[in-house]
């Protein structure tokens, strides 16, 4: 009995010696306002808790907890930080870019005159869409010179063909006017 009671003195000591070391190493540098760090909220009064306490090692000296979340401890003991695993962003492919657009043709139907003062010109499109086209014509009289000179934007379906109406009124002088000159490739507008 005597042996048992002093088993139990002493591991009563040296539990109040531990708290005391760790109380106070908690607490020092924060003054009075956790009461010296002698008391921890953790406490029990078995022997249990003593060997718990004492040999505790995951705690630092602001009691929390060393293991953080993003370190893991290998098998060798060593630490290492976990890195975050990514999932790769999915690339779009590129898109195909557009052929670039053929030249159309030009061919002149009817010259302007004084019965009807408007050039018709017929526009092909060799491309596989849409496409708009310039149109470069001249009048010129019977010396072949120039009156005047026109270029006017004219859009074409797809392999199709539209036809132009180019107004010779604004020369002023339709009666002089003898023939007519398209140029034959009609520009597309890229």
């Amino acid at each position: 009995m005597y042996t048992r009671g002093r088993a139990l003195k002493v591991t009563a000591v040296s539990a109040m010696v531990v708290l005391a070391l760790t109380g106070f190493s908690s607490g020092h540098g924060h003054g009075s306002h956790g009461g010296g760090g002698c008391s921890s909220s953790r406490q029990d009064h078995d022997g249990s808790s003593t060997a718990r306490d004492s040999g505790s090692s995951g705690s630092d000296s602001s009691g929390r907890d060393s293991d953080d979340s993003a370190t893991s401890t290998s098998a060798g003991g060593g630490s290492r930080r976990a890195r975050p695993t990514s999932t790769p962003t999915p690339t779009a492919s590129p898109s195909h870019a557009a052929r670039p657009l053929k030249d159309g043709t030009a061919v002149l139907v009817h010259c302007a005159n004084v019965a009807d003062p408007y050039a018709t010109v017929e526009v092909r499109n060799p491309n596989d869409r849409e496409a708009v086209f310039m149109v470069k014509m001249s009048f010129k009289d019977a010396r072949g010179y120039a009156i005047a000179g026109t270029g006017n934007e004219v859009s074409v379906p797809a392999k199709g063909r539209t036809t132009l109406r180019v107004p010779a009124v604004s020369t002023g002088r339709v009666e002089q006017i003898a023939h007519c000159e398209v140029e034959h490739r009609a520009v597309a507008d890229r």
